[in-house]
């Protein structure tokens, strides 16, 4: 569910593009160097400048190559916590599935 006041996909994918060209920028790298390094077609790397889309390997390809995988480590990181209550109410269960809805 995409919240309102929140970015779209599109945005979010953009956002993370436009972080990557700047970084390729930063290293003084041409799209088709950084393509090269990362054993992704040109083509495939331009549409993902100009549009975001890509797919997780051809990403993370492109993450090594610019010695940035360690920035998918916060990814998904465990929830932090606001109050100790949320702590103690989370750790009492030992069940490890999600629920359906």
């Amino acid at each position: 569910m995409i919240l309102l006041n929140q970015k779209s996909v599109s945005e979010i994918c953009v956002d993370i593009a436009q972080k990557v060209k700047q970084r390729r920028l930063e290293l003084n790298l041409t799209q088709k160097g950084l393509a090269l390094r990362a054993d992704v077609n040109i083509e495939t790397y331009r549409k993902f400048e100009r549009i975001g889309e890509i797919s997780l390997v051809n990403l993370v390809k492109i993450a090594i190559a610019l010695n940035a995988v360690d920035d998918f480590a916060s990814l998904f990181s465990q929830q932090k916590y606001q109050r100790i209550e949320d702590v103690l109410k989370t750790g009492s269960s030992s069940r490890k599935r999600g629920n359906i809805i």
